[in-house]
């Protein structure tokens, strides 16, 4: 028999009104602000930062590898301005809430990788990681030291407690799910934004093409679990959507529409877990899924056409539904 948790949250986002207006923001940050240095604040700041920030800032990765700067490196820059923790929390806001060039801190990070594309988080979700980034000691990459000391001239010495004290969230299947969609998320993104920057978006769509179903089935492998990309108006007939993920794709776009944030769907059933969890789309993704004569250049168009001949995947805009994770795995 199937049952579904979280299905409180998806209901009340079903019902729940529009988007809060600026008064109801601003009350926000004045009610949690006294109590943004709280170790239920930090812990969601640091699952936040794991599941949002390391699809780009992955301390792990090579410094010849890296899309993005090190989230280290923004918490040297920001730190270096910021006066107080509440005006650290304000500017990391400030460049996320929109990106742009005048916004910028880390000037030699956008001459490399580029301005950060603009991606429709929640206020609160920025502010509790940049909460738990100014308390908190971050992972930072075995070359940064070094990186710093030669851009600076004099080393970084990072400030803050240890995450070991940090008490660890309890794991349910949604946790599970999402690790897994985190995991493959950050092996497509690396190797997607990694072809883009090195050969361009017509490089990228012919990865795409040839290499994005084999990672996400060595993911699978990986995790021992299956593990899919799906969509409703798909772009390779392979991840088309079958009638019960339908269901959750629509539920997705209501979600989204209604301003609310979506929560991972579980639904269990006898020895086997299914999860889902919405693909939103931001700036990057209309490169190869906006309007085509817009967002999407002339030749993106005819590679895109000639790869994918019955391509669905095309009129797209920033925060809407492009797809859903579908991963099953045992319990």
């Amino acid at each position: 028999m199937k049952w579904i948790l979280m299905v409180s949250v998806i209901l009340a986002s079903l019902t729940s009104c529009k988007k809060s207006s600026q008064g109801d923001k601003a009350e926000y940050f004045e009610l949690k602000s006294t109590d943004i240095n709280s170790e239920e604040i930090a812990v969601r700041g640091k699952t936040l930062m794991e599941n949002k920030c390391y699809l780009c800032h992955n301390p792990k990765a090579e410094e010849g590898s890296m899309i993005a700067p090190p989230m280290i490196a923004i918490k040297a820059r920001y730190s270096k301005d910021a006066k107080s923790k509440k005006e650290f929390m304000a500017d990391i806001w400030n460049f996320v809430e929109k990106p742009a060039q005048d916004k910028a801190k880390l000037k030699g990070a956008v001459k490399r990788f580029g301005l950060m594309p603009y991606q429709p988080y929640a206020q609160e979700d920025i502010e509790a990681i940049a909460a738990f980034i100014y308390d908190y000691e971050i992972e930072k990459p075995e070359w940064f030291e070094q990186h710093w000391k030669k851009n600076h001239e004099k080393r970084y010495r990072q400030k803050g407690k240890s995450v070991a004290q940090l008490p660890e969230p309890e794991q349910n299947y949604a946790d599970i799910g999402m690790t897994y969609a985190k995991s493959t998320k950050a092996t497509l993104g690396k190797n997607l934004m990694g072809a883009i920057q090195k050969e361009g978006v017509l490089h990228a769509l012919s990865f795409c093409n040839v290499q994005a179903m084999p990672l996400t089935d060595s993911m699978s492998t990986k995790h021992n679990a299956k593990i899919k990309r799906v969509s409703d108006k798909y772009r390779n007939p392979k991840n088309e959507a079958n009638e019960e993920e339908l269901n959750y794709i629509s539920l997705y776009k209501q979600i989204l529409e209604n301003g609310e944030q979506p929560e991972p769907i579980v639904v269990e059933e006898n020895e086997n877990v299914n999860f889902y969890y919405p693909i939103v789309t931001n700036d990057m993704c209309l490169k190869c899924h906006g309007t085509p004569g817009e967002e999407i250049q002339p030749k993106i168009l005819e590679r895109i056409q000639a790869l994918y001949p019955k391509d669905n995947a095309i009129g797209y805009d920033v925060n809407e539904v492009r797809g859903m994770w579908s991963i099953s795995f045992d319990k």
